[in-house]
This record gives structure tokens, C-alpha cells and sequence, in this order.
């Protein structure tokens, strides 16, 4: 019971801490914290005055994060089943090359296929509608790992 009750105390605050209209900017963690995010989550916030910036780099995200993972075996369900399903629209930094990360090609794809208009943001400020996501740009989880770890 303690688990539960847990669980929908965070569920409540993160209810309390989403805003409406909210797009979500995916972006490897290997950036959060870095003068380039910084300059990304301006660039977002100038390009999209009309919708809140929903950065999974914040505190209380982590620590639902590792809550999710420790409780319920992978961290990333605490962004699919509680985050992703709350925002309006979503945008996403690629690596360098243009391949993504796993974790950001899956939150891009699920909330595309939830009706909602997703963008690409590049290293240098660039964005673009995606139209169609392309499934090869996606790495395994395993590669961005690599990429992100090195």
C-alpha cells in the first residue's frame, strides 16, 4: 500500500507542476546542464511562445525517474505513462549526425502517434516540423549509450 500511495502523491504533484500546452524537449542527458541546452531551451522558448517548456532536466523528474526504475523495473515508463501523455507537442535534439537517441526517437514517435506535432532541433538552433519520423535515424539503446556514457 505504501508504494501506491507514493506513487499518486508524486502523480498528484506532477499534475500540479505540468502546465497546460506544454512541449517537451527531449534531448540526451550527456547535454543537460550545458551551455548548449541553455541556449536550445531559449531558442524553444522564443520559437514556441504559445505552448510551456517541459524539460525532463529538472529535479523532480530525476527523482521520478530513479522512483520509477527502482519500483517499477524501468525509469523511462515514469516519461511514457506520466509525462509524454500530458504535453501538447514535443521537440527533440538529435546527436550531431541526426541519428537519436532511443529514448528521445520513442518519445518523439509516441507522441506523434498520439495526433501531436513534433519538431527537430539541431546543435545549432535550427528547427523543423517532422513530418514523418524515419526509423533509421533511431539508435539502439545500447549505441546511445555508448554515445552518451563516453
Amino acid at each position: 500500500m505504501l508504494l501506491e500511495e507514493e506513487t499518486e502523491k508524486r502523480r498528484e504533484e506532477i499534475s500540479r507542476l505540468i502546465k497546460p500546452n506544454s512541449i517537451y524537449f527531449a534531448h540526451p542527458i550527456n547535454t543537460y546542464n550545458t551551455d548548449l541546452e541553455k541556449v536550445l531551451v531559449e531558442i524553444i522558448k522564443l520559437g514556441f511562445p504559445r505552448y510551456t517548456l517541459e524539460n525532463p532536466n529538472q529535479q523532480y523528474h530525476q527523482e521520478n525517474y530513479k522512483f520509477w526504475k527502482e519500483n517499477f523495473g524501468n525509469g523511462m515508463k515514469y516519461y511514457f505513462e506520466e509525462i509524454l501523455p500530458k504535453m501538447s507537442a514535443g521537440i527533440g535534439l538529435p546527436f550531431e549526425d541526426g541519428m537519436y537517441g532511443a529514448g528521445i526517437f520513442g518519445e518523439l514517435k509516441m507522441l506523434s502517434e498520439m495526433g501531436k506535432p513534433i519538431w527537430r532541433i539541431s546543435w545549432n538552433g535550427g528547427i523543423r516540423e517532422i513530418e514523418k519520423l524515419n526509423p533509421e535515424l533511431a539508435l539502439s539503446v545500447g549505441d546511445t549509450k555508448k554515445r552518451v556514457y563516453q
